[in-house]
């Protein structure tokens, strides 16, 4: 399952992962979606400008 939800020491963590086989998943808490969520813009920026690079 690509997205789901953890617990680490009582607090709530959302784990983003690429498939069953990924060993090393993206984790954060709320305080760091919450800043997510304040800046997405930018990282959808950040995201779309160093894609271009690459491609």
């Amino acid at each position: 399952m690509p997205v789901s939800e953890s617990e680490f020491k009582g607090n709530p963590l959302l784990v983003l992962s690429k498939g069953e086989e990924d060993n090393f998943p993206f984790q954060f808490g709320v305080k760091k979606a919450q800043l997510i969520i304040e800046h997405f813009e930018a990282i959808k920026a950040f995201v779309e400008k160093h894609s271009k690079e690459k491609a």
